[in-house]
């Protein structure tokens, strides 16, 4: 008996510093992932999740369990580019809203079709910070752009806000953007080719440590505002100096996916070379690619020819997101 009584004596003094302990132990644990399958969005993984993560299933779902895996887990994000403003900044200033959304649709279809068992969401991309000479920056209004975003989440499409940055810091450039993330089919770019005073004669550039910092302060943002959903932010190069440093850029975000997207026009295989000096940064694995149609304007570069979505989705490692301009 004395050694039973011993032995509980001895349970509850052990139980008694457990409870002791656990506040100090659940202060020092790291929380619990946002993100389900973290992986999953690598291109070259062999275990899919059948569910289609599309914008209507994402809702239907309650927002429960598919906001928490990317949706370039097993999509092609199919997206056509431009401004509301110009019709010269790409196909989708030339048309109206809906006219874009039937074709970009017509596009994203395609793509289905050559995509194995991934599915595919059509999005617009639209540059809300436009960089002008001497690096001010125009702004489309909000009022617009929320209505571009507020139709397409009714079409069941995403929709990407870019900003050019111009002559502001990255930071700054992020201030005037992170708002838009409350809406649940919105995510971020920002586009290093255009931090300069000289657009359209300069190309920009970027740190390692802004960009870094970016996906930083979107995630805290993220957070911070309880905003649901694991979110993307694109970066686009074409030239080495746009991302200096490149080897030292961290994309292992919780709630901000990192997407490199390849830029530039040219012949398939000028672009197919670009993208393969983009392939290399390991570091950042999700790719994207971005392709040039033809238009009328003078001196406006077109690809020659278009590369078709069978060769875009041949390219290795294979682009989640493709967008057109």
């Amino acid at each position: 008996m004395g050694c039973a009584k011993c032995s509980i004596m001895k349970a509850l003094l052990f139980s008694m510093l457990i409870f002791a302990v656990l506040p100090s132990l659940a202060e020092a644990i790291e929380p619990f992932p946002y993100r389900l399958f973290p992986s999953l969005y690598r291109k070259e993984n062999f275990t899919r999740i059948d569910q289609n993560m599309s914008p209507a299933n994402y809702q239907a779902s309650g927002g429960f369990l598919w906001d928490r895996v990317p949706l370039v887990a097993n999509n092609t994000i199919v997206a056509y580019y431009g401004s509301p403003l110009s019709d010269r900044m790409g196909i989708l200033g030339r048309y109206p809203k809906e006219k874009i959304a039937e074709m970009v649709k017509a596009t994203a279809s395609e793509y289905d079709q050559v995509n194995g068992k991934d599915g595919v969401i059509p999005a617009l991309y639209i540059i809300y910070g436009t960089c002008w000479p001497g690096g001010e920056i125009g702004y489309l209004d909000d009022k617009a752009l929320v209505e571009y975003i507020k139709y397409a989440q009714s079409e069941g499409m995403l929709v990407f806000v870019d900003h050019q940055i111009g002559r502001y810091s990255v930071h700054e450039a992020m201030d005037k953007i992170l708002p838009f993330l409350q809406y649940p089919n919105v995510h971020l770019a920002i586009d290093p080719e255009w931090r300069t005073l000289s657009p359209m004669k300069e190309i920009g550039s970027i740190t390692a440590e802004e960009l870094n910092d970016a996906q930083d302060y979107m995630d805290a943002y993220i957070r911070q505002h309880n905003i649901p959903g694991i979110r993307m932010l694109v970066v686009h190069q074409f030239a080495d100096k746009m991302i200096q440093t490149r080897r030292e850029v961290r994309s292992h975000r919780d709630r901000v996916i990192l997407i490199h997207t390849a830029d530039g026009f040219g012949t398939p295989q000028m672009k197919k070379a670009t993208y393969q000096r983009n392939a290399i940064a390991l570091n950042m694995p999700v790719k994207g690619f971005k392709l040039f149609f033809k238009s009328d304007f003078p001196a406006a570069g077109f690809d020659m020819p278009l590369m078709s979505p069978a060769e875009v989705m041949q390219l290795d490692p294979r682009p989640s997101l493709i967008i057109y301009q």
